[in-house]
C-alpha cells in the first residue's frame, strides 16, 4: 500500500508541475556536455573530463572519509588527497586553454553514493580500495594517455607534470591497503 501511495504522490506531483528533483541528478550529464562543447581534440577533450572527474571525486571522497570514518591513517591519507587534488584540480584549469572550460563538481556519484551509507572499518575498506586504489590507478591511465597522446601543448604539460604526484598517491593507497588488509 505504500508503495501505490508514493506513486500516486509522484503522478500527482507530475500531473501539478511540481516535480522536485535533486539538483545534483543532473550533475554529471552538465559536466560532461561541458566537456563536449569545448574545442578541443578528442585526446584532449577526454583528459579534461577524465582529470576533473578523478580530482573532484577524490575530493568529495575525502570529505566523506573525514566523517564516516574512524581509522587515523585512513583520515591522515584523505587530508592529504583533498590538499593535492585540490592543487591539481588548479592546475588544470590554468592549463586549458582560453575559451575551455573544465567541468567542476564532476565527481562519480556512483563511487560517491555506494561510499555514503558506510561507517567505519566498512568505509575504510571501500574507500581504500575504490578511491584510493583504483581511482589513482585510472588517473595514472587518464594522464598517462594524455602525456602520449594529447595535442594541446599546455594540457600534455599539465599531465606531465601532475604524474609524478598521482603515481606517489597510487603508492600511498597501495601502502595503505596493506597495512589495512584492503585486497586490490
Amino acid at each position: 500500500m505504500k508503495h501505490n501511495l508514493r506513486n500516486i504522490s509522484i503522478i500527482g506531483a507530475l500531473v501539478s508541475g511540481t516535480c522536485f528533483i535533486p539538483s545534483g541528478a543532473f550533475a554529471q550529464t552538465e559536466a560532461a556536455s561541458t566537456t563536449a562543447a569545448n574545442p578541443l581534440p578528442t585526446a584532449d577533450r577526454d583528459f579534461v573530463q577524465a582529470a576533473s572527474m578523478s580530482s573532484s571525486t577524490e575530493i568529495d571522497a575525502s570529505k566523506l572519509a573525514m566523517s564516516n570514518s574512524s581509522d587515523k591513517d585512513v583520515k591522515s591519507f584523505a587530508r592529504h588527497m583533498m590538499i593535492d587534488h585540490t592543487k591539481l584540480s588548479a592546475q588544470l584549469k590554468m592549463a586549458a586553454p582560453h575559451g575551455v572550460e573544465v567541468p567542476k563538481d564532476n565527481s562519480d556519484t556512483a563511487v560517491l553514493d555506494s561510499l555514503r551509507p558506510l561507517k567505519g572499518p566498512d568505509f575504510d575498506k571501500a574507500y581504500i580500495a575504490k578511491v584510493g586504489v583504483d581511482g589513482h590507478k585510472q588517473a595514472i591511465a587518464a594522464f598517462e594517455k594524455e602525456v602520449s597522446d594529447g595535442q594541446n601543448a599546455s594540457l600534455k604539460k599539465a599531465a606531465q607534470k601532475a604524474l609524478p604526484t598521482i603515481k606517489e598517491h597510487y603508492a600511498m593507497a597501495q601502502q595503505l591497503a596493506s597495512k589495512k588488509g584492503v585486497s586490490e
